[in-house]
């Protein structure tokens, strides 16, 4: 399993695009990255639209429903959330639902799981949102349950928040399932993914990233884990436009605390920004979405092969 080119689908609003054809814009978005050559295609876990892309009542497709129909659109590309949230799922169901995922696409699945955040949706959806080390401790927890599923062990665990009592998980098609945590807690999120994880996908300001990926290293070397056997990606938002002039219109509507996650021009200008300040700071791998123009056709296209060669370049 490698995520080197992920490309995330986190907006469903779009001009002059009804409910009917919703998902018909989400499945050519994703078969227009598989032929680009993104290597895995992401939907994010929530229920309410975010703030910065749109209205909390904008549209918001369920995850794993939209994974499954996309698993039948598709034939060779990887999928997942970008990420589960772990609050919302019981997590011996959740290994369940990535299996029957995978087994499902062929093969395809990773399972993206973060602690969870989104605290509205906790409280409209009547989910517990609890405190801040209450969701890491459950995240942990459920994980020590999920991992030993997804590789075809039988847990039986007893926490304080989640039980197994040798929960069966068939059929399976692979020895295991790769696992994703996102965030970018250096304290609760990277001593987890030193743990369980095989991909950690960091989300925090570029320039943030060299002492990220630093601390990292540090969370695999204290458990004995060489830090080469964790894969890394980058979460890029993308205000790329036909022109420099376009992109910077569409830079306008993002909010500030995430300006430092936002990379905007044309393809190969972003490309050239994405080089600089994420590879070069050790990442191995770019997720990029595109929440204004990637529903347009040909601009998933035109990223993906302006993003390729680094990526290619860095696998070599």
């Amino acid at each position: 399993m490698s995520i080197r080119l992920g490309y995330q689908i986190p907006n469903f609003t779009h001009p002059g695009v009804p409910v009917e054809r919703l998902f018909d814009t989400v499945a050519t978005q994703a078969r227009e990255a598989e032929t680009a050559g993104f290597d895995t295609v992401l939907v994010m876990d929530h229920f309410y639209q975010l703030p910065g892309i749109g209205a909390p009542e904008n549209a918001m497709l369920e995850a794993y429903t939209t994974l499954g129909a996309l698993a039948s659109a598709t034939s060779t590309i990887q999928l997942s959330t970008l990420v589960t949230g772990n609050t919302y799922r019981n997590p011996a169901l959740l290994a369940k639902t990535v299996t029957t995922l995978d087994v499902v696409s062929k093969g395809r699945a990773v399972l993206g799981i973060g602690a969870g955040w989104f605290e509205r949706e906790h409280h409209d959806y009547g989910f517990e949102f609890g405190t801040f080390g209450q969701r890491f401790e459950r995240l942990d927890e459920a994980l020590t349950i999920i991992a030993p599923m997804l590789r075809g062990e039988q847990p039986t665990f007893e926490g304080k928040w989640y039980t197994a009592r040798g929960a069966i998980n068939n059929p399976r098609l692979r020895p295991t399932i790769p696992i994703m945590l996102g965030g970018s807690g250096e304290q609760k999120t990277f001593r987890l993914a030193a743990r369980f994880a095989d991909h950690m996908n960091i989300i925090c300001d570029a320039a943030d990233l060299p002492h990220k990926v630093a601390v990292l290293r540090q969370r695999c070397e204290e458990i004995g884990r060489d830090p080469a056997t964790l894969e890394t990606s980058f979460l890029a938002m993308g205000m790329v436009g036909e022109t420099e002039a376009e992109a910077k219109e569409l830079a306008d509507s993002i909010p500030e605390d995430r300006r430092n996650r936002a990379f905007l021009g044309t393809p190969d200008q972003v490309a050239e920004q994405l080089q600089e300040r994420v590879l070069a700071a050790g990442i191995d791998g770019i997720c990029i979405n595109l929440p204004r123009t990637g529903y347009r056709p040909g601009v998933v296209a035109q990223v993906g092969a302006a993003l390729k060669p680094l990526v290619t370049k860095g696998a070599a």
